[in-house]
């Protein structure tokens, strides 16, 4: 994708004060309510004494660390590093772009749902597309970094929950 496609996608957000904090609460509310979400997983799997509890805690760890280190080692650019434009929302590190983190864990968080409890993990996976859009619009990542996470995220879900 080209630059001006992602400072068309920004414009309007960069126009706007109150649109820019906007898009940067809904990338708080979204990331939060993930990071909530997941230990109130666990704890009620716990709770009821439920032997998907290993799963559920194993998959998405063993999962994130793989997605770490393996875009440690990529380390790939972000748009604000590629295009000297400035993310929307106020972010200054460099490379460990591929795949989206982010991304990955509202996804993975998503597939262990799933797991459990497939309507709440369709309301997730939604707030996920949401939340991989703004972070493209945000120019904090490339759409191919989003993708990936959300994708890599739904392979290793189903094969941690399901094919193993």
């Amino acid at each position: 994708m080209q630059k001006t496609f992602y400072d068309r996608l920004a414009r309007p957000f960069e126009a706007e004060e109150r649109k820019k904090r906007r898009l940067i609460r809904a990338n708080d509310i979204v990331s939060k309510a993930f990071y909530i979400a997941y230990p109130v997983l666990l704890a009620v799997l716990a709770l009821m004494r439920d032997a998907r509890l290993i799963r559920v805690f194993l998959v998405p760890l063993l999962s994130f660390l793989a997605v770490t280190i393996f875009r440690k080692a990529l380390n790939a650019p972000r748009p604000y590093e590629v295009w000297d434009s400035p993310p929307l929302i106020p972010k200054d590190t460099k490379g460990i772009s591929f795949p989206s983190r982010h991304v990955f864990c509202v996804f993975i968080i998503a597939m262990a749902t799933a797991y459990v409890c497939k309507p709440a993990a369709i309301v997730m996976m939604t707030a996920g597309v949401f939340l991989a859009a703004v972070r493209v619009i945000a120019r904090i990542h490339f759409i191919k970094d989003v993708v990936a996470g959300a994708l890599i995220a739904i392979i290793l879900g189903w094969v941690g929950f399901w094919v193993i």
